[in-house]
């Protein structure tokens, strides 16, 4: 006789809970026993160690161009008066760079003021008439010109010769040997740095420049005079270029 066993309908349910619950056990060991793989092999990856220096390159040239800042300064009684003498002394003043073969180019205005002028004894503060300032800078490409430039300028009626500043024309390549120059003297210091705390230098983290040499302008006379147009200097004016630094600083980060 055969005999026939049912299983009740509970037993498979209990059987996968079963499954659900061992399954869950594996998927959450790594939680129990811990922070993630991954983590761990991001903390147990070395930091990056790093010598940190400064360096400095310098070139001397002698410049070979120049900008000259002058103009005339005319006071009269009323501001029309004003006006036209300071702009027919200042068109004299432009003729006369432009025979020295300065070019339309190379001159730009840049001041042009008027305003009234002042009794400062009386309680009252009348006005006593205007004055007019009309100045330009002139930038020289000869620079053996810079003299003549202000003599001419002064003998055509010019009152104010506010500054003379220096530069080299192609200031980009010399910019570029300073550079050069800046690394490797980074570099030297950072090798001796590294050859006495034992350890070699690998690469470079980062490097940035910190600082560029810019030419401080040489300022010049100023005439009071209120117009008129001046005689010709019987003494060329004295000018010497001397030379220029041209430095950059540079900060780098090298990799040990």
């Amino acid at each position: 006789m055969t005999r026939t066993i049912t299983i009740p309908s509970s037993r498979p349910l209990v059987f996968l809970a079963a499954v659900g619950t061992i399954a869950l056990a594996i998927m959450a060991a790594p939680m129990l026993s811990g922070a993630p793989r991954s983590a761990r092999a991001a903390d147990a990856t070395p930091g990056e160690h790093t010598i940190s220096v400064t360096g400095t390159g310098k070139v001397t040239v002698k410049p070979d161009v120049a900008d000259i800042s002058l103009g005339v300064q005319v006071q009269r009684q009323s501001a029309k008066a004003a006006r036209d003498d300071a702009a027919t002394t200042m068109n004299a003043v432009i003729a006369a760079l432009k025979n020295l073969g300065i070019a339309d180019a190379d001159i730009q205005t840049s001041t042009i003021d008027l305003s009234p002028t002042y009794d400062y004894n009386s309680n009252t503060q009348q006005i006593t008439g205007y004055q007019v300032t009309n100045m330009v800078t002139v930038h020289i490409t000869d620079i053996s010109k810079v003299a003549d430039v202000i003599d001419s300028a002064v003998a055509a009626g010019a009152t104010s010769v506010n500054g003379v500043t220096f530069d080299v024309a192609d200031r980009a390549t010399v910019e570029n040997q300073a550079r050069d120059a800046a690394v490797k003297d980074a570099r030297a210091h950072a090798d001796a740095l590294a050859g006495a705390a034992g350890v070699t230098i690998t690469g470079v983290q980062s490097i940035s420049e910190t600082s560029v040499y810019t030419p401080w302008p040489i300022y010049g006379v100023s005439d009071a005079s209120k117009g008129g147009t001046a005689a010709a200097p019987s003494v060329p004016t004295p000018v010497q270029p001397g030379t220029q630094d041209i430095t950059i600083t540079v900060s780098v980060s090298y990799l040990i």
